[in-house]
């Protein structure tokens, strides 16, 4: 067990040194990884989204596609197709870029809806139909989405279905003076080809046995309770503040319940412990929800935003 902790924490550091600046996209990431999970990443171009799964996937030994997603887009574009060879005088099935341990949809919101409902499925239900046949995807799989939010025009919305399908959504910033500094320096390593540090991949059975681990972190009832009530506060919100009432139209979904527990578990983990704390619980809870609570129009346009939500919700429900 402490071999298998080890190694992970091993990678999250390896991580860090690679992906300078966004420790907390480090984190989160490894957390998704560990929890069996999709995450959806935003943020404006240029800050390391695509890098960091790419390392992350060089760093398993697992394989990994890009998909690039555009409005021309089709759904067999991603999950594959039936293609008749005139040598056999039959169909085959081509796989398309969806089979693989790990998936980058770069820019998920710039597809149509078809597509979207393709990616769907192979999350939800890790498969792929096709011509009436269901193809299992790996045991290890993860999709990381990135949507940019810069740029409006010729963008999609993803569905809500959809977006409660993402165990995480993360947002990222722009890094700091300091940080800004070491990645000029990291980068000019790289292009002169100094850099020659060496990370021993991590097999798909370290990551497999590492989320077994994480699911004997011990969560007590006081914390269990405190956790239910942040999720049926989000629901409920009239029962803790009538102002809140009206900024929420709809609260989140059991999945989440499900998600904080395990996330919250996973990061008591990283962070060497084996019992859960309340700030495990707030250091997943904005990924976890921001994406889950819809916000009523009144709140919209008074510019309130679900992150908003959270920090009062964390500031009315008591402390165990």
């Amino acid at each position: 067990m402490a071999d298998t902790k080890a190694k992970i924490i091993g990678l999250k550091n390896y991580l860090e040194t690679k992906i300078i600046g966004q420790e907390e996209l480090v984190r989160k990431l490894l957390i998704t990884l560990l929890a069996d999970g999709h995450a959806l990443v935003e943020g404006a171009p240029g800050l390391a989204k695509t890098k960091a799964i790419k390392t992350l996937s060089e760093c398993i030994s697992a394989g990994f596609n890009r998909i690039q997603f555009t409005p021309d887009l089709l759904p067999s574009d991603i999950t594959g197709s039936d293609i008749y060879v005139a040598a056999k005088g039959e169909f085959e099935f081509r796989k398309g870029p969806v089979f693989a341990n790990l998936v980058l949809a770069d820019e998920i919101n710039r597809a149509p809806a078809k597509v979207q409902s393709a990616l769907l499925e192979a999350m939800a239900e890790r498969q792929v139909s096709v011509g009436g046949k269901r193809y299992l995807l790996p045991e290890l799989f993860m999709v990381m989405a990135t949507q940019n939010p810069i740029e409006h025009e010729g963008t999609y919305n993803l569905p809500e279905a959809q977006l409660d399908r993402f165990l995480m959504f993360i947002k990222i910033d722009q890094p700091d003076a300091a940080s800004e500094k070491q990645i000029l320096r990291l980068v000019r390593g790289e292009v002169a080809k100094t850099q020659s540090d060496k990370f021993t991949p991590l097999s798909i059975e370290d990551i497999l046995a590492a989320r077994k681990e994480v699911l004997s972190i011990h969560m007590s009832d006081e914390i269990e309770e405190y956790l239910v009530q942040l999720i049926v506060a989000t629901r409920h919100p009239e029962k803790y503040d009538a102002k809140l009432a009206g900024q929420v139209m709809f609260g989140a979904s059991p999945r989440a319940t499900i998600a904080l527990d395990r996330c919250a578990k996973i990061n008591a983990w990283i962070d060497g412990r084996d019992f859960v704390t309340p700030e495990d619980i707030h250091a997943v809870i904005y990924d976890i929800l921001r994406h889950r609570i819809i916000l009523s129009f009144e709140a919209q346009a008074e510019g309130v935003t679900t992150d908003n939500i959270i920090t009062s919700l964390l500031n009315v429900v008591p402390l165990p």
